[in-house]
C-alpha cells in the first residue's frame, strides 16, 4: 500500500507509486453546499438539499443556523431545510462557532448584520488568526455596527438599523467577501451592488439569479433589499477542488488512467484544467449537464509528462485553492512553474505560500518564495521526508500526492485535518495509488 493513514499519531506515510488508477466520487462542494444552506435558511419554505456533504465545514454552517433557530433534518440521505424568511432568525444563546470555515463566518455575517438582536461569531484558533476586517469594512458603511479583536475573530455584531445599500469595489478578488455583501444587501434598504475588477467564484450569483452586467472592463453584480428567497431543490455537484489533487495524482504518475464522476466545471472554480493541459496534461471532460445552475461532468485524466508554467493575473483567483498541488505539480513538470498575483493564500487556514515552500523543500525540490507566490524548478527527485501540514486540509492533501512520487518514505503530520473537505480521502488516495 502506498498510502496508509495511522489516527493515534495522527501520520499518513506516502510511498513512490508507479501508476494512479481507478475511478474517484469526490465528495460533494463545500462551497455551493454552504451557500445552498444559507439560502434555504432565508428562503420561504422548506428547501431540500441533495448530495449534502459531511464535511466538517458545511456541519458548521448547519450548527450556526440551528442556533439561529432554524429547523434542519435528515430525511434519507438528504437535508431538510425549514427556511424562514429574511427576517426569519431568532437570537442564539452563545457565541456561533464557525469551526475551522472562514465561508460559515464571513457569509453569515453579512445574513446577521443589522439584526434586531447581537451575535458574536467565532471559530478555531486557526479561524480567530483569520483577517476579519475585510467584512467587516463593507457592513460597516451599510450601517452595521461589528467589533474585531485586531482585525480578527471573535466577530461581534451589536443590534442595530436597517442597512442601506451602497456600491461597493472589491478592494481584491474574494468569493467571501463578494457574497457576504451581496448577502447583507438582501436585506438591506435599496440597491446593493459589488463591483469586480476581475472575476472570483460566482456560486451566489447564480445561486441567486443574479445577472452581472460587464462595464468598463468591471463586473456589477446588484441584488434588490426586496427580494425573496424561494424554497427549493439544491443538488451539491462533486467538489473540483477536492478533485484537483487526483487531477495531478493522475497527471503525474508514470502510468495510469483516472476518472472523476460528477465534478463541478464552474468556470469560476476550474482554471486548473486549462492550467494543467498547458502544462501538458491529457484531460477529457465527457457527461456534461448542468446541476443547480452549476455545469458538472466526468473527468478523464491520463499519465503524461509534465512542463512548466506561469500562473499570475486574473487566472489565480478562478484556481485559488488549487494553488497548493498546483506547487506539487510544478515541482514534478520539467521546467520553471511560477505562480504570482498569490498573496491570498498567506491568510487561509495556514500561510499557505510559506507551508508549500517548506514542506517541498523539505522533500529536495527548488523553490524560491516571494510575497505573492513561489516558483519551482524541476523535475526534482524528490525524497521522502517529514512534512507538516500546519492543520491545513489543502497543503496536508498536496503533500501526499508529493510523496507518491518521492522516494523512500513521507511522513505527514497532522493527516486529520484532510477531513475538513474530504472525511475519506487517505482511502481513497490509497486506492487508486499502487
Amino acid at each position: 500500500m502506498n498510502i496508509r493513514y495511522d489516527k493515534a499519531s495522527d501520520r499518513a506515510v506516502a510511498t513512490r507509486c508507479t501508476q494512479v488508477d481507478g475511478i474517484v466520487d469526490p465528495p460533494p462542494d463545500k462551497s455551493i453546499a454552504q451557500r445552498a444552506a444559507l439560502l434555504a435558511a432565508i428562503g420561504d419554505g422548506t428547501s431540500r438539499l441533495v448530495n449534502f456533504p459531511s464535511s466538517a465545514d458545511p456541519q458548521s454552517t448547519l450548527r450556526c443556523l440551528r442556533q439561529l433557530g432554524i429547523a434542519i433534518e435528515k430525511d434519507g440521505e438528504d437535508i431538510l431545510v425549514r427556511g424562514k424568511g429574511l427576517d426569519g432568525f431568532s437570537a442564539p444563546d452563545a457565541p456561533l462557532d464557525c469551526g475551522n470555515s472562514g465561508t460559515t463566518m464571513r457569509l453569515i455575517a453579512g445574513l446577521l448584520a443589522g439584526q434586531k438582536f447581537g451575535s458574536v461569531l467565532t471559530g478555531d484558533a486557526s479561524l480567530r488568526s483569520r483577517p476579519m476586517e475585510r467584512i467587516a469594512a463593507p457592513l460597516r458603511k451599510m450601517g452595521a455596527r461589528i467589533a474585531l479583536d485586531t482585525g480578527c475573530a471573535p466577530l461581534r455584531i451589536e443590534r442595530g438599523p436597517r442597512l442601506h445599500g451602497m456600491n461597493y469595489r472589491l478592494p481584491m478578488p474574494s468569493a467571501q467577501v463578494k457574497s457576504c455583501v451581496l448577502l447583507a444587501g438582501l436585506r438591506a434598504k435599496g440597491r446593493t451592488t459589488v463591483i469586480e475588477t476581475l472575476p472570483s467564484r460566482d456560486h451566489t450569483e447564480r445561486m441567486l439569479n443574479l445577472a452581472p452586467r460587464e462595464a468598463e472592463g468591471d463586473r456589477h453584480i446588484s441584488v434588490e433589499g426586496t427580494m425573496s428567497v424561494p424554497a427549493r431543490a439544491w443538488t451539491v455537484p462533486n467538489d473540483f477542488s477536492a478533485a484537483a489533487f487526483f487531477m495531478v495524482a493522475g497527471a503525474a504518475a508514470p502510468h495510469g488512467a483516472i476518472l472523476l464522476r460528477k465534478v463541478g466545471l464552474n468556470p469560476t472554480r476550474s482554471a486548473l484544467i486549462g492550467v494543467l493541459e498547458e502544462m501538458g496534461a491529457r484531460i477529457r471532460i465527457a457527461n456534461r449537464e448542468e446541476s443547480g445552475g452549476e455545469p458538472v461532468g466526468d473527468l478523464h485524466i491520463e499519465a503524461s509528462p509534465l512542463r512548466g508554467v506561469r500562473v499570475d493575473g486574473a487566472r489565480i483567483p478562478l484556481m485559488i485553492d488549487e494553488i497548493p498541488i498546483l506547487a506539487v505539480a510544478g515541482a514534478l513538470a520539467t521546467g520553471r512553474t511560477e505562480i504570482r498575483d498569490a498573496r491570498e493564500l498567506r491568510f487561509k487556514e495556514t500561510d499557505r505560500i510559506g507551508a508549500m515552500a517548506e514542506n517541498l523543500r523539505r522533500l529536495g525540490a527548488t523553490v524560491e518564495e516571494f510575497d505573492d507566490g513561489l516558483a519551482v524548478e524541476g523535475p526534482a527527485a524528490l525524497h521522502g521526508n517529514v512534512v507538516e501540514s500546519r492543520r491545513d486540509h489543502r497543503v496536508a492533501m498536496a503533500m501526499a500526492v508529493a510523496g507518491l512520487m518521492a522516494d523512500g518514505e513521507t511522513i505527514i503530520e497532522g493527516a486529520s485535518c484532510a477531513a475538513v473537505s474530504f472525511p475519506n480521502y487517505w482511502e481513497t488516495l490509497a486506492s487508486v495509488a499502487s
